[in-house]
């Protein structure tokens, strides 16, 4: 697996991912994403809420304001609680986030040490500025949110949102209605998300800038073991560590709830989620789902799990999935005032729903993950190939003539790229030889290339080349589209779909 500083250039190099403002020095934690890396995220995206929204009877969606009244981060806990620790040189004045920095150091595990736990160790085994070798004040605590002023008048403040999730419980009562929900049911959204980071860090891994894709699930509070669903997952294996943090191991989803560590509910989208990372190519072995320790839960929490990919840089979280309870709603009634109950059939009274489960993971660390699992240099080809699963590639087909030097290929070869870009995202291509051009689209992820030759302007068939193994087959141009769809959508293997070459 290439590192970090690796994949970043590559990134960049290919045409997905940029640092932003670069030519005036940029600021670290914002990037921004190019033609290429655009159209991995809304893929990312896309297949998320096709999974989580559109697949589903039980689950809608919202779109939330950025900006939002600063009561909203009152109520939640996110102006007191909302907080890293923070080292600054006596020296030279240099911040730095305190636990990474003394992970990097004391190379072991420090989350949610308490800042007299934090300084304790700063003392006890010397640690000193890393830029100046200088000592440290105190920590302390540094609230991570994004502040902002509306309007014309100074002090009318709001904030940035750090999380989708309180959007989701604001509109809460009003969704339920709109959409006429009876428990159990989620709420999905997709969008931006902002955190002033003290070490933005590993490219994309830390951004201040960044989307979620989060869900609220709400149940009634004496159901969350009341999940019929689960039962056709129970044979179903994850790698999970235990909150003791001392081993790793595979478990069934039927052991899983044996342990009785969280609620049936919560352990089906937790698996909901693990599966969606598998079923979109992520390697089993570089998957697994940590416990958190009572000391990193969250103040709304009783119980979180993380879902973390193997990294370059070990193992981190890709996805996070919180038993919330009901206390984002009871904080909400209780500052705003108003009746966010819901009429419960069953028990003929309103109840204030409970938080199964928040399933939540960044755009951003799911397209890291995606990519390293995906990318590959093949020594024979001697080339990166990079192989994304056909859902989230950019690039779907590209279509080239043999050579690019002949008219009647070149026109025929523009005809059959006229036809397939109305139905898939393509890529025209004439530069180079045919090697170069198929190793440019290996490297960008395109699983099927087309080409026009010879035989094709007698016999109206075109070689389709399978990205992942280099194997041709040759198919009529008429039966073009129905192949490729069954193709992308994996209904055919590439052996069936047409001659072999």
């Amino acid at each position: 697996m290439i590192n970090i500083e690796e994949l970043a250039r590559f990134c960049k190099e290919n045409g997905f991912v940029y640092q932003n403002s670069e030519i005036y020095g940029s600021a670290a934690g914002f990037w921004d994403f190019g033609p290429l890396g655009v159209e991995l995220k809304n893929n990312i995206k896309s297949n998320w809420w096709k999974t989580f929204v559109h697949s589903r009877e039980d689950v809608v969606g919202i779109d939330g304001s950025i900006i939002t009244d600063k009561k909203v981060w009152e109520a939640s806990g996110h102006t007191t609680s909302f907080v890293d620790a923070i080292l600054e040189c006596k020296k030279c004045k240099t911040k730095v986030r305190a636990d990474i920095l003394l992970e990097e150091k004391l190379k072991r595990d420090v989350t949610g040490l308490t800042l007299d736990e934090i300084n304790y160790l700063i003392s006890e085994h010397k640690v000193k500025c890393p830029k100046c070798n200088g000592d440290f004040e105190k920590a302390k605590e540094f609230n991570l949110m994004f502040k902002t002023n509306i309007g014309p008048v100074e002090g009318n403040i709001a904030y940035l949102r750090p999380e989708t999730a309180q959007i989701i419980f604001t509109n809460f009562k009003l969704v339920q209605e709109n959409s006429r929900l009876k428990l159990p049911f989620g709420i999905a959204q997709i969008g931006k998300a902002f955190r002033n980071e003290i070490s933005p860090r590993d490219f994309l891994f830390r951004c201040r800038e960044f989307e979620q894709m989060e869900m609220e699930f709400f149940a009634r509070n004496d159901k969350i073991n009341d999940c019929p669903l689960l039962d056709k997952f129970l044979d179903f294996k994850l790698n999970l560590v235990f909150a003791d943090g001392k081993e790793l191991r595979e478990i069934s989803v039927k052991d899983f709830i044996n342990a009785n560590i969280t609620s049936k509910w919560h352990i089906y989208w937790i698996v909901q989620a693990y599966k969606w990372f598998l079923d979109l190519g992520i390697k089993q072995e570089n998957l697994r789902v940590r416990q958190h320790k009572k000391n990193e839960l969250a103040h709304y929490a009783t119980a979180c799990f993380d879902i973390e990919y193997r990294f370059p840089f070990g193992w981190k979280e890709i996805h996070g999935s919180a038993d919330r309870t009901q206390y984002d709603l009871k904080q909400h009634i209780k500052y705003s005032k108003k009746n966010l109950s819901v009429y419960d059939e069953e028990l003929k009274t309103k109840i204030i729903p409970y938080v199964v489960a928040e399933p939540s993971q960044g755009v951003e660390r799911a397209f890291l993950a995606f990519l390293f699992d995906a990318y590959n240099y093949d020594k024979k080809r001697n080339n990166v190939v990079l192989k994304l699963h056909p859902a989230l590639a950019p690039i779907k087909v590209a279509v080239f003539p043999l050579l690019s030097n002949k008219p009647k290929l070149l026109e025929e070869a523009k005809k059959v790229f006229e036809m397939l870009k109305t139905n898939f995202n393509c890529f025209f291509d004439i530069s180079g030889s045919i090697g170069r051009r198929y190793a440019r689209q290996d490297e960008t992820g395109t699983p099927y290339c087309i080409t026009i030759d010879f035989d094709t302007l007698k016999d109206k068939e075109v070689t389709i080349r399978n990205r992942d193994d280099v194997k041709q087959i040759r198919v009529k141009i008429k039966d073009l589209k129905e192949i490729l769809c069954k193709l992308l959508n994996q209904e055919i293997k590439f052996e069936k779909a047409g001659k072999l070459v």
